[in-house]
């Protein structure tokens, strides 16, 4: 599995519960990161060297992650790897339009996810005629990204993304990037306790759980005792960090090889 940098760390901890005893190989390309703030054709040159890295090193299947990299990535991915299963993961929309209440919802989300033509499309399938907020959020991924979790300036940038949302009287937000999950309390703080947040990081571990143990399931090596691996093209110091910090298990942090 990959992201642009840290934020899939909350996809990790719902695959590594509901995936006991798989492989687990993630890469963090936060040498890179933010992808939502890069070109689509960045987005695209890197998931395609990170996942053939992740090929190389015995991938059966691979979890994106990242909702950019899904948004703007995944067609071409699929293509040149039409042997293995993609999972990607996107805004919740559907689950949060059966959540609300008041029939307003909002999506916090990087600019490049929310001006793709994949969540456009998604928009126009559940939520033709219904009141969502869209919300880009810019600079928040790559704040979280610098690993202060609970720094004045992060603080003041999740509140500034949240007051047109509160503005918009939402009260059901869709968590677009999965950078956002772990600064959640503070957006909830800001948003306010009436506001429910939808995450679809659960919905991703088990969609990728039918598709690795079902019927249909690509064979996976199962091992007597689970083993994660994470890689960062940044610094691997600081992804060790997030990980003692987000992750509720043990795992071996390295750098990615040179050159990646």
């Amino acid at each position: 599995m990959f992201d642009s940098g840290v934020g899939g760390l909350s996809v990790l901890s719902e695959l590594r519960r509901t995936l006991a005893g798989r492989r687990l190989h993630y890469v963090a390309d936060s040498g890179h990161a933010p992808y939502g703030e890069r070109s689509d054709a960045h987005v695209i040159e890197r998931s395609m060297r990170v996942v053939s890295h992740l090929v190389e090193h015995g991938a059966r299947a691979i979890v994106i992650a990242c909702n950019t990299a899904t948004a703007v990535a995944v067609m071409q991915l699929r293509e040149a790897w039409p042997q293995l299963p993609f999972i990607g993961v996107e805004p919740g929309i559907k689950p949060a339009l059966t959540l609300t209440r008041s029939g307003r919802i909002g999506v916090m989300a990087t600019a490049a996810t929310l001006s793709s033509a994949k969540f456009q499309r998604l928009v126009a399938r559940h939520g033709a005629g219904r009141l969502i907020h869209l919300q880009a959020c810019v600079g928040l991924a790559a704040a979280i990204e610098r690993g202060e979790l609970d720094a004045p300036d992060l603080m003041t940038l999740i509140d500034s993304h949240c007051q047109p949302l509160r503005l918009a009287d939402v009260d059901t937000v869709v968590l677009g990037c999965t950078h956002y999950p772990l600064v959640q309390a503070a957006i909830q703080a800001s948003l306010g306790p009436h506001v429910q947040i939808v995450d679809t990081a659960a919905a991703v571990a088990r969609h990728a759980a039918t598709l690795l143990t079902g019927p249909a399931a690509t064979t996976v090596p199962a091992l007597a005792e689970p083993d994660v691996l994470l890689e960062t093209t940044g610094n691997a110091a600081q992804l060790e960090r997030f990980a003692r910090r987000c992750l509720a298990f043990d795992c071996q942090v390295s750098a990615a090889p040179r050159g990646l």
